[in-house]
């Protein structure tokens, strides 16, 4: 059973008897028991989608996601748009974290088609993967806090995320949606001074998560509504499909860039972030890890990339361009986890099918409807934040 702030005996009298597939009968003309809805706006919900939640007093007795609420069917609008144009739709799919969707993509297209990246490419590549999770982190860190009411860190989060979008923009000319990642390679090289720029942020960064230990991290409300709660079984991990922190905080050694290398990720020096506890607090530091790692990759990889160099093979006239029959898997690593794209072509100008296999749908859908029985209502967004789930994703 979960903690909660306030030491009591919890009443089960009220509790409903489950049927015979283990789930609660509710009979709502019993004034027992009460719906309320959280969502589908942004607070406290991680993006457009909705909790319909059955309580006893502030109790969860009951909790179903509802998604349907954005733009939907991205798969079946692949199949009739040539590969180059499925780019503005595919970033779609996690707007917080556009880049490893051109990424897969782009992968994807490369596999099927037998072009080789150059090197160089290659290396920027990674920078904009790298620099689109620390943006996500320095969201989804200090917004944990905002779940309990710390709102202020979560506020200064988006000012420190405004400087990596700062360098996104003078990289790719776009903020959120880059298209910097395509087929091939690269859009083009870093702008004279843009390490140095970027060094700078990261040194700012790296002041700012100190003030984030110590106004969050070593906050006690913040340990006692965190601690031991929304607690995820370790059998659940495989059994479900959860993958990066999620996982990772379970115990779990699970990061795609070291279990399958891509790019030249294992030319660089790192390591799973691991912890034990599998509960709110543990996702939370988890990632907090995951900002500090990010940081040293993002320096190692500017050590390492060479000063000059191709930035794109070359590709076939894009409105033109037929894909060789055939079928791939293409994954990386997101910031909520293993992100895949199975692709199939049939030698046409369009995609036979693009299939989207991305953590939110078990994070945020069977794993948030399963940890919510028998909360209390108030660590509902908590629980469901720690999650760090992208409806867009779900709604594919």
């Amino acid at each position: 059973m979960s903690n909660t702030i306030f030491d009591w005996k919890k009443d089960r009298s009220m509790f409903p008897e489950p049927d015979k597939d283990g789930k609660p009968v509710v009979e709502l003309d019993s004034q027992k028991y009460i719906k309320v809805w959280q969502g589908p706006n942004h607070p406290g919900v991680t993006g457009n989608m909705a909790l319909e939640l059955t309580i006893s007093g502030d109790e969860v007795m009951e909790a179903k996601t509802h998604v349907g609420y954005l733009h939907r069917g991205f798969e079946k609008l692949f199949e009739r748009r040539r590969y180059m144009q499925c780019f503005p739709t595919s970033i779609r799919m996690c707007v917080p974290e556009p880049d490893i969707n051109e990424y897969n993509l782009s992968r994807g297209t490369e596999l099927l088609s037998g072009i080789e990246v150059p090197e160089m490419a290659g290396w920027l590549r990674m920078i904009a993967l790298e620099m689109a999770r620390l943006q996500v982190l320095l969201r989804t860190v200090p917004g944990q806090g905002g779940t309990i009411g710390l709102g202020l860190p979560a506020q200064w989060g988006l000012y420190y995320r405004e400087l990596i979008l700062d360098r996104f923009e003078e990289l790719t000319g776009g903020r959120i949606y880059h298209m910097y990642i395509l087929p091939g390679g690269v859009r083009g090289l870093l702008p004279d001074g843009f390490k140095k720029r970027l060094e700078d942020n990261l040194v700012k960064i790296e002041a700012f998560m100190k003030e984030v230990d110590r106004v969050v991290y070593s906050n006690a409300v913040f340990k006692k509504r965190t601690k031991g709660i929304g607690v995820v079984p370790p059998e659940w991990i495989d059994q479900y499909g959860a993958t990066g922190p999620v996982a990772r905080a379970a115990g779990y050694k699970r990061d795609v860039r070291k279990d399958y290398p891509y790019l030249y990720y294992d030319r660089l020096d790192f390591d799973y972030n691991v912890e034990h506890e599998s509960d709110v607090f543990a996702r939370f530091h988890v990632r907090r890890k995951d900002v500090d790692t990010t940081i040293d990759l993002l320096r190692q990889i500017m050590a390492k990339m060479p000063e000059k160099g191709e930035l794109r093979a070359e590709t076939p006239n894009v409105l033109h361009w037929k894909i060789p029959r055939g079928e791939t898997l293409v994954r990386c690593e997101s910031s909520r986890g293993e992100y895949l794209f199975y692709m199939v072509a049939d030698g046409s100008i369009y995609p036979r099918r693009i299939n989207l296999r991305g953590p939110s749908y078990t994070h945020g859908v069977v794993l948030l409807e399963k940890l919510l029985v028998n909360a209390n209502i108030s660590d509902v967004s908590s629980i469901m934040v720690s999650l760090a789930t992208c409806p867009p994703e779900i709604e594919r």
